[in-house]
């Protein structure tokens, strides 16, 4: 029995969820800062890349340094497009990033808390309950 097929997309979706939040973490500390341009990542294309064992980024040497975190590579990166662009050359929302956070937040706590159940059916399997 592979885990990776009894977790599904879920182990996947948590490493993203956490890179995601620490994006949008470091969007809403700089909204005061400026000339600072706010960044996210397509959540749902770049985890169906990772589920598809796609990569943008790959080395051609064993000796060369990958570009990645291992999580989302850089190039998937994006700026983020200002609704309202401030005269400072910032283009955090903050409420635009708070809304994005809290909605990552919740779907990091689904995939948790699917996670959790499945262990917990895996636990009473073994177990015999």
């Amino acid at each position: 029995m592979s885990f990776d097929k009894l977790l599904g997309i879920h182990a996947q979706a948590l490493q993203l969820h956490a890179k995601r939040a620490e994006v949008l973490a470091g969007n809403i500390a700089n909204a005061d800062t400026p000339g600072y341009k706010a960044r996210d990542f397509d959540f749902h294309e770049v985890l169906r890349q990772q589920v598809a064992g796609e990569s943008t980024l790959t080395t051609t040497h064993q000796r060369h340094i990958p570009l990645d975190d291992g999580v989302i590579s850089p190039s998937e990166m994006a700026y983020r497009i200002p609704t309202q662009p401030s005269l400072d050359g910032n283009t955090v929302d903050s409420q635009l990033e708070h809304t994005a956070f809290a909605e990552n937040a919740l779907q990091y706590q689904a995939s948790l808390r699917f996670l959790g159940g499945t262990i917990q059916t895996l636990k009473k399997a073994i177990t015999g309950q």
